[in-house]
């Protein structure tokens, strides 16, 4: 089938044929010729199979009629991250240039005046991350009560970031009369109780089975030791024939070590994680995208919806905590048909998040080898990852884990070992004492002697003053004499200055003067 057959308009139809687009997806052959028939849709189809066409190309015929008033958009999209959110609104852009639809882009991270200027002259399609929208709404710059379609993009991602509350909190001020499109990669149950309360009748379309990798990505597992991890990934990074890679962590300290160490290796790397200002996430992902940055280290932030053309690798140098990740993050690369490779670094300690995936994907991952390195088994106790809160033995481990082969503390068992270990004279001599000896009534054991009062006071007193006299004199004795200050001292006692000591000369006769009257 031809996208000329599905009932498009002419003006989308040349914006395709431009884009260089002749035949749609299964999820955009079924799901187009229903959103255009202004029906509820529930789609769920895995990552890369062009889910963000299958509802913008017909959204641009519906809203091609028609003029949006001041703050009353007219649609409504919601994502959950920035990226995805600046994806969408470039493909308005590219499918809708030949059409004059308004387009606001609400996003964290950017100013509110810009935006608030957009809402003033009325936009056609708004594209929101629900955490801006209801800051909007309730500063009183936007009324959602004429919106006509109303979109939720990866719907199982806004389960897993906590904003299924907001989004609860959006429906309950759109209009009644409206149409609502649901897409989601997966469909957990969480999920199919939110479709059911949003949509009307909904045409449900599922074109592959969910949370399942496309075929045209090659999978590929490492199974190494935790010292080894960033070993091997710059072992793949030389030996296989990298164009372009998305290089994942879990947690985003480990991006900022992880690059710091490929850039010491001479390798052009970059990073993006949530963290970041919203300017240097959209540079970074746009020199990514330009061919300026060969490798980005990121979160999975940019594990859902990012379409980078061409890109040849995904290494997952940790494995993700949930096995939907793992879908998502290898779904960046094989999209559009193109073959695509994916590697992921994992340690005896991921045995059962490992598992986790196998079991969700249905298949077993092949395992390779790392030329150089040693290649652990599922199941072993990773002693390099001890200290670092993973594994048995770590700040993480259970108690009981971490006293695992090492004596007991104290208690019973720690006694017999004991008595084994004594000499087999005294054992046998202790079996021969009776089990317990018995011990002496009360009337009779020895009967203490009975302590004595204490002496009152007065009594000690009187005992005092009976003492001997010339023990009392010779107390008193002691005391005068070590009192110095009643010792009178009379001139400079034996410490005489040495000028006082030379003999003064007599005073001539002649020149001494008794007569005062005489004195000048």
């Amino acid at each position: 089938m031809l996208f000329s057959e599905l009932g498009l308009g002419p003006d989308v139809l040349r914006a395709i044929e431009d884009k260089g687009y002749t035949q749609p997806t299964p999820i955009q052959e079924q799901a187009i010729p229903c959103v255009l028939q202004r029906r509820d849709v529930l789609g769920c189809a895995q990552t890369g199979t062009g889910k963000t066409a299958s509802f913008t190309l017909p959204m641009i015929d519906i809203l091609a009629s028609g003029r949006a008033r001041a703050r009353m958009p007219r649609s409504l999209i919601l994502e959950p991250t920035r990226e995805l959110a600046a994806q969408v609104s470039e493909s308005f852009e590219t499918y809708g240039k030949y059409h004059k639809l308004s387009m606001a882009l609400l996003i964290g991270g950017e100013t509110f005046t810009e935006q608030v200027k957009k809402l003033d002259r009325g936009v056609d399609v708004l594209i929101a991350t629900p955490g801006r929208l209801i800051d909007l709404f309730e500063r009183g710059n936007i009324m959602l009560n004429d919106i006509k379609v109303f979109v939720i993009d990866e719907a199982d991602r806004m389960l897993d970031m906590g904003f299924i509350p907001d989004i609860e909190r959006i429906v309950s001020k759109l209009p009644k009369n409206r149409q609502t499109l649901f897409f989601s990669a997966t469909m957990p149950p969480e999920i199919r109780r939110l479709a059911d309360a949003f949509l009307t009748q909904p045409l449900e379309i599922s074109v592959a089975p969910p949370a399942s990798p496309a075929e045209t990505v090659t999978q590929a597992l490492a199974l190494v030791h935790e010292m080894d991890k960033r070993k091997a990934l710059r072992h793949l990074l030389q030996t296989e024939d990298v164009k372009n890679a998305f290089i994942f962590c879990n947690r985003k300290r480990d991006i900022a070590v992880l690059q710091k160490s490929l850039e010491r290796h001479g390798f052009n790397v970059g990073a993006l994680h949530g963290d970041m200002v919203q300017s240097k996430r959209t540079e970074t992902l746009e020199r990514f995208k330009q061919g300026e940055i060969t490798l980005l280290v990121c979160s999975d932030v940019a594990a859902r919806g990012i379409d980078v053309q061409g890109l040849s690798h995904v290494f997952n140098f940790d494995v993700p905590l949930t096995p939907d990740d793992y879908v998502h993050r290898i779904g960046r690369t094989g999209r559009a048909g193109k073959q695509g490779r994916a590697f992921m670094l994992a340690t005896p300690d991921d045995t059962k998040l490992v598992g986790a995936i196998t079991r969700l994907i249905k298949r077993e991952i092949p395992m390779i080898a790392i030329d150089g390195l040693e290649t652990a088994e599922f199941g072993e106790e990773d002693s390099s990852s001890r200290g670092r809160g993973r594994g048995r033995g770590g700040r993480g481990a259970k108690p009981e884990a971490r006293s695992e082969g090492r004596p007991p503390r104290g208690g019973r068992e720690e006694r017999a070992p004991r008595e084994e270990a004594a000499p087999r004279e005294e054992r046998a001599a202790r079996e021969e004492r009776p089990a317990r000896e018995e011990r002496p009534m009360r009337e009779d054991r020895p009967v203490r002697e009975e302590r004595q009062p204490r002496e009152s006071l007065a009594a000690a007193e009187s005992r005092r003053s009976n003492e001997p006299r010339r023990d009392r004199d010779r107390d008193r004795r002691r005391r005068r004499d070590d009192d110095d200050d009643d010792v009178p001292v009379i001139g400079f006692g034996d410490h005489m200055p040495a000028f006082m000591l030379r003999s003064a000369r007599p005073r001539p006769s002649s020149e001494a003067s008794t007569d005062p009257s005489q004195e000048g």
